[in-house]
């Protein structure tokens, strides 16, 4: 399994994807089984641009928090997500 990193709570692969070809990595099981979802193939949620703190915590970049609530809104991005794949079919 692919190294990860967890980024207020969601787990990501080192390249910063939910899922990624190039680990390849597929994290968004792990991601809704947290939130208390029903895992289906919906889309990945993006992780917006972080920086690493000294203690190598990662924060958003545009509000320099490690908790920011509007850039790692990771349940209701998860939950958007798997409407969306509802709709499409794919459950």
């Amino acid at each position: 399994m692919p190294d990860t990193v967890e980024i207020n709570d969601a787990v990501f692969c080192t390249h910063l994807k939910e899922r990624c070809d190039d680990c390849p990595y597929d994290g968004r099981e792990e991601n809704d089984s947290f939130y208390g979802l029903d895992s289906i193939d919906r889309d990945a949620i993006e992780c917006p641009p972080v920086t690493q703190n000294k203690d190598g915590v990662y924060q958003c970049k545009k509000h320099g928090s490690s908790e920011c609530n509007q850039c790692f809104g990771w349940k209701k991005q998860i939950s958007r997500a798997i409407q969306a794949a509802k709709k499409a079919g794919r459950s």
